[in-house]
């Protein structure tokens, strides 16, 4: 994670275990710019409350279905993470 991720992770109030299941569990859009951005969509929520359960996901997770976070497909870094206003295009 760049210093920066880390500081917009703090600043946004996103929790590491959102980070993670972004990564396990969210879709993947590439940006065509040398970064994938991850978010959650209908599908990864359904996925996530299949393996941990709806009410335990809708309690942990209430605040942050909007959240993303942007990694760099050369490195594997993430690059910022934040909580998105608009629709990601594809």
């Amino acid at each position: 994670m760049t210093a920066h991720a880390d500081k917009r992770l703090q600043q946004r109030g996103v929790p590491p275990l959102i980070i993670r299941c972004l990564r396990d569990f969210g879709e993947r859009v590439y940006d065509h710019r040398g970064a994938v951005i991850y978010h959650f969509n209908k599908t990864s929520w359904r996925k996530l409350e299949g393996e941990w359960g709806r009410e335990p996901v809708r309690r942990l997770f209430a605040d942050h279905r909007d959240a993303y976070m942007v990694v760099s497909a050369e490195d594997d870094l993430v690059i910022t993470v934040g909580k998105r206003f608009k629709r990601i295009k594809h």
